[in-house]
């Protein structure tokens, strides 16, 4: 069993800042990318920002220069830097991970999600 626990969201005014972490624990052989997704009330869930276990990246566009992806591959920890945040950035933020779970074996898994408001 693989298990993904996120840390960090909370309530903050337009205009200020958050750190998400997720770390990912269990039976994992190797992981090839972890991300963030988010889904806001009436909305599908869309990707934020995505980091490769070589540390390539990609973000969303609306969450371009502002938010900042990073990953600590020793500790399995990805994490998302948030500034300048934005009413529309409210959402329901979700972790994942792709990854080996043995050495032949490779699928996606899912945190419990943590919420995210921006309102003043």
């Amino acid at each position: 069993q693989v298990q993904l626990v996120e840390s960090g969201g909370g309530l903050v005014q337009p205009g200020g800042s958050l750190r998400l972490s997720c770390t990912a624990s269990g039976s994992i052989f190797s992981i090839n990318a972890m991300g963030w997704y988010r889904q806001a009330p009436g909305k599908q869930r869309e990707l934020v920002a995505r980091i490769t276990s070589g540390g390539s990246t990609n973000y969303a566009d609306s969450v371009k220069g502002r938010f900042t992806i990073s990953r600590d591959n020793a500790k399995n920890t990805v994490y998302l830097q948030m500034n300048s945040l934005k009413p529309e950035d409210t959402a329901v933020y979700y972790c994942n991970a792709d990854l080996y779970y043995n050495a032949y074996f490779r699928r996606q898994y899912w945190g419990q999600g943590t919420q995210v408001t921006v309102s003043s």
